[in-house]
């Protein structure tokens, strides 16, 4: 936007880094999601069912009937839509995708149906209603994925209607934005709420855990569809930047146009099933910590109760606010750098980058001699830094608040908030992925309308830039968050079977003093602190002046750097 170039310029030492931040956040990490959620739901089925051999074994053998299905149906993926770039048919492209999932989840229920069979006869009244919870599992994660659908492909109403505040400004972008997010939370919140009342009414706890392993049977093929998006935005990344002809470009358009959808599809279906297994892994550490055979009391109007409920639906915001404002941080620290090398990086000619830049816009191209390379390993090293720098409070908070309120109460106070978290994050999670995806295609759809130059296409451009951290960090994060204390809990719950109120409540006081000594170990090193990066970067080098008024700019700077954020100024 400062500079007026593409979003993929070769000249934009950034490009590099948000290539491989794709790859990083949109496969690698909600593979490691997604695969925790795997992993959770069938240790909660286990746990559960743990007192039968049969029991134990179901979750086991329908993960393996789920692989099978999902290789089989990775071979059915495929169409035969020619590459129009934006006026291909998004529907016969997504149908492509959606036929392997298809094909995957009618083969996994008939292995389902036939492991019930094998397992308890084919008259077991109790191994049909057991299917039908992986039934309506798998059939409530695909709703989830339709209705995020609904709220972030930009052929439907609630993408349209960002696009069309930001005529505006981008303020008006971002309250609408923030409404639909809001919106959005009523579809998968009910199909959640009648999945876990029809699976409790059929098998109790257990068919909760199965319908959650029932939702990420077929997860292989699933996963590979959310991958989708980050390697096709790329590819059209990497078609721009070398410069390929518009025939290759209109196939990278057309690939780029679903890519968005199907990856807040697969956020959606992320939070769905983190928030089934959170579910059966509570309802695993209730058995654990009952094991003892004293009567404890969880009624939610129980203060001890009540107050941790209230503790677990505050982490999530908390949690999300320290990935939020960490991502604004290293944001800063990457633009300043930046901004940097268009003012600092020259050629064997003295050209600035900037200068490069400018010349490309007005001339279309440049020749390699009087080109300027950006120093794009500088950008990646900085976001790989704080990446891992930046997680080591949310890290620490989310191990050892489960350990306070476990130790310095009792499992009580651990079970509600447990229950307040899972509630208080599924809802921040949908929220912030479903807003994002339709902040970026509303961008998208600017950029379809040929109006990404325009103030209403800069508009969601801001909304776009809003809404990354809002898809990518702060709410993936929250489904890893529920499941990771979920976890923690059921680890320590053999620790506290059976405790009363406060009786080791040292346990958990040495434990809050070693917490909050770690946070001002944090506060001192500037891990946690409120202070502006750019401002600390500007006062460490002595730097009071804007970029296009430092002392030694080189001449045609100052007015190459004003053109580039006011087109009416010419520039010699």
């Amino acid at each position: 936007v400062e500079a007026g170039i593409d979003e993929d310029d070769p000249h934009n030492p950034a490009v590099i880094a948000d290539n491989v931040g794709d790859n990083v956040g949109d496969v690698a990490g909600m593979g490691a999601d997604l695969f925790e959620s795997y992993i959770g739901s069938i240790i909660g089925a286990a746990t559960l069912g743990g007192n039968h051999p049969h029991l134990l074994a179901v979750p086991m053998w329908l993960a393996a009937g789920g692989l099978i299905s999902s290789f089989v149906g990775f071979f059915f993926v495929s169409t035969k839509e020619k590459g129009d770039g934006w006026n291909t048919n998004l529907t016969a492209l997504m149908f492509a995708l959606e036929k392997g999932m298809y094909i995957a989840n009618v083969l996994f229920l008939i292995f389902a149906a036939v492991i019930m069979i094998l397992l308890f006869g084919p008259g077991s009244e109790t191994g049909w209603k057991m299917f039908a919870c992986v039934l309506i599992g798998l059939i409530s994660g695909m709703a989830i994925g339709k209705g995020t659908e609904f709220f972030t492909s930009f052929d439907y109403g609630p993408t349209i209607s960002i696009k069309d505040r930001a005529r505006t400004g981008p303020a008006t972008v971002i309250i609408q934005g923030m409404g639909v997010g809001m919106v959005s939370t009523i579809v998968p919140t009910l199909i959640l709420v009648a999945c876990i009342v029809a699976c409790n009414a059929l098998v109790g706890q257990y068919g909760i855990a199965l319908a959650a392993v029932g939702m990420l049977g077929t997860l292989a093929v699933s996963l590979s569809t959310d991958a989708y998006g980050p390697v096709a935005d790329n590819a059209g990344g990497l078609a721009e930047m070398a410069g390929l002809g518009p025939e290759v470009r209109a196939k990278t358009d057309s690939l780029d146009a679903l890519g968005n959808t199907t990856a807040a599809m697969g956020k959606g279906f992320a939070v769905g099933s983190a928030v089934l297994t959170a579910l059966s892994l509570l309802a695993a550490f209730k058995e654990e910590v009952t094991h003892s055979g004293k009567v404890m009391s969880f009624d939610i109007s129980d203060p001890i109760l009540l107050a941790g409920t209230l503790l677990g639906a505050m982490l999530p915001f908390f949690f999300a606010a320290l990935t939020m404002m960490s991502v604004g941080k290293a944001a800063a620290e990457m633009i300043q750098e930046v901004r940097r090398q268009f003012r600092e990086i020259t050629n064997a000619k003295g050209t600035t980058l900037l200068q490069a830049i400018q010349q490309v816009t007005a001339h279309g191209s440049i020749s390699e001699d009087d080109d300027v390379e950006p120093d794009s390993d500088r950008c990646v090293m900085i976001s790989t830094r704080s990446s891992v720098k930046e997680m080591i409070a949310p890290g620490l908070y989310a191990v050892f608040t489960p350990l306070i309120a476990g130790f310095l109460v009792s499992a009580r106070m651990l079970m509600g908030l447990l229950a307040g978290c899972i509630g208080s994050a599924a809802m921040l999670a949908i929220m912030m992925g479903n807003a994002g995806g339709a902040w970026d295609n509303s961008k998208k759809l600017c950029e379809k309308l040929k109006l990404k130059k325009t103030d209403q296409g800069k508009a969601c451009v801001v909304g776009d830039t809003v809404g990354d951290p809002f898809k990518d960090t702060s709410g993936p994060s929250l489904d890893i968050l529920l499941k990771l204390m979920a976890m923690v809990s059921l680890l320590i719950a053999p620790l506290i079977d059976g405790n009363d109120d406060w009786e080791y409540w040292y346990i958990g006081l040495i434990i809050l003093v070693v917490c909050i000594i770690a946070s001002f170990v944090l506060m001192y090193l500037k891990i946690l602190t409120w202070q502006d990066p750019l401002g600390a970067m500007g006062e460490s080098s002595g730097e009071t002046t804007t970029t296009a008024e430092k002392p030694g700019t080189p001449p045609g700077v100052k007015e190459a750097w004003a053109a580039a954020k006011d087109p009416a100024v010419s520039v010699s």
